[in-house]
């Protein structure tokens, strides 16, 4: 029997404001909350919630045949908490359904798996938890940031006790071999690996509502044909794709939910297709052998690579400058500048300064706050320089910051003093303004004669 798995991604970032160079040192909130909490909304109303409520109403349908599996990033669930609650509700009703699971992933959908072990398994803790506060799941199968995936971060992915993992089926990997089996991480074979098949998974993501596509209109039913087309011989079929693709990137009008709604009606009608979640699935089939990824992939572009975020020399120089700062962040208890901290290391702030303009470019332009990448890195910088004299307060640098942040320090406990002294001298005054004011006044001993 063929299984498929079917997973989605679901992420939205804090987008931040247009931060001049004059606003350095003397503005330190860097969030556009209009814009923020306007796109959060728009989705959760167009894709969201009714993707939310077909797969429900399919899970109750199929009365446990038809399962899902999601990956919502930390700063997701910190906007649904801001701007949507009931989006979070939806998705505890699926959760309650035992059909749907919750993979693992870095909280603030970073690319900290490239950079740094330990603050990486720190955003994947603290995601975990937040999953097990909200659906009451212990992820045991790991997503990392847009499929990014190598030898050596599914070796670390291992070594956290992960028994999955999710990447892309890259051609350039794969060569002549299927995505259509399961493998295991070179380095540690029993770390499960599931390939991501691209081109199912892009007719519906990418090709969906194109009416010059040779295949258009694509139904229910013509899926299901080809996914009992694959050759018998192979185990599964992994669908991955963003959730947006429902009502966000295919317009509600191109017939997207009826497809998501049908789709699973078709499928299970075969027969001898099943659905399962990915934790099920690497405990159902046996791999076939390890696959060897020695640089890293990820699901991005025609290119498969790291180059929507790393690609050119800006995005280079913002991830290093950002991540020359971890070691100091990590001696700060500050809760600001731990929050701001957590923002700066969403990977869309390095997308938007990618500079392919090609095959690629609409992908690029969606939801980008900026004009071009030039002024999103120009922006970014100018964020990160003004956090950066902030963590000089805290955890000063050179010789000439430590005698300044010792110099801020004895003043800040001069004013302290001083306000300290000020209160009392106010309170001890009004205190003999009060007792001069209710003390009776006697009358001379001549007016007592009189």
């Amino acid at each position: 029997m063929k299984t498929i798995c079917l997973y989605f991604q679901l992420h939205q970032p804090f987008r931040f404001r247009r931060y001049r160079f004059f606003d350095i040192g003397n503005d330190s909130y860097y969030y556009d909350d209009y814009a923020n909490e306007t796109i959060l909304r728009k989705v959760a109303d167009d894709c969201y919630l009714p993707a939310n409520k077909v797969l429900l109403e399919a899970i109750k349908k199929h009365q446990g045949k038809f399962k899902v599996a999601f990956s919502l990033s930390g700063i997701a669930l910190e906007q649904f908490e801001l701007y949507a609650p009931e989006v979070i509700d939806s998705f505890k009703k699926l959760a309650q359904t035992g059909c749907v699971e919750f993979l693992s992933e870095t909280y603030s959908h970073s690319l900290s798996a490239l950079k740094d072990n330990d603050l990486f398994e720190q955003q994947v803790r603290k995601h975990d938890e937040l999953i097990q506060k909200h659906f009451e799941q212990s992820p045991k199968v790991f997503r990392n940031t847009e499929l990014i995936y190598s030898d050596e971060i599914g070796a670390k992915v291992h070594d956290m006790g992960f028994k999955g993992m999710l990447t892309e089926g890259a051609k350039h990997v794969l060569g002549w071999k299927s995505s259509n089996f399961i493998y295991t991480n070179a380095i540690h074979p029993r770390l499960k690996i599931l390939l991501r098949n691209y081109k199912l998974s892009d007719d519906i993501s990418f090709r969906f509502s194109n009416s010059s596509w040779s295949e258009y209109p694509l139904t229910a039913t013509k899926f299901a044909n080809w996914i009992k087309a694959t050759d018998a011989n192979e185990d599964i079929i992994n669908l991955f794709m963003d959730y947006e693709t429902f009502g966000e990137h295919q317009k509600m009008d191109t017939g997207i939910f009826n497809f998501l709604s049908d789709m699973p009606n078709k499928i299970l009608a075969a027969g001898d297709i099943q659905f399962k979640t990915p934790s099920e699935t690497i405990k159902l089939l046996q791999p076939i052998s390890p696959v060897h990824v020695p640089h890293p992939i990820s699901w991005a572009d025609e290119e498969r690579d790291l180059s929507a975020w790393l690609g050119n020399e800006l995005q280079q120089e913002a991830f290093d400058k950002l991540y020359a700062l971890k070691d100091r962040v990590a001696q700060c208890s500050d809760p600001d500048i731990q929050k701001d901290w957590e923002y700066l290391q969403i990977s869309d702030h390095f997308y938007y300064m990618c500079t392919k303009f090609f095959s690629d470019g609409e992908v690029h332009k969606y939801f980008n706050p900026y004009d071009s990448p030039y002024e999103a890195f120009i922006n970014y910088m100018n964020v990160l320089a003004d956090f950066t004299l902030r963590l000089n307060r805290f955890v000063p640098e050179s010789e000439q910051e430590q005698e300044i942040a010792l110099l801020r320090k004895k003043l800040n406990e001069k004013d302290l003093k001083i306000k300290l002294l000020e209160t009392a001298v106010k309170k001890s005054t009004s205190k003999k303004k009060t007792s001069t004011g209710n003390k009776k006044v006697k009358p001379k001993k001549e007016e007592q004669k009189k």
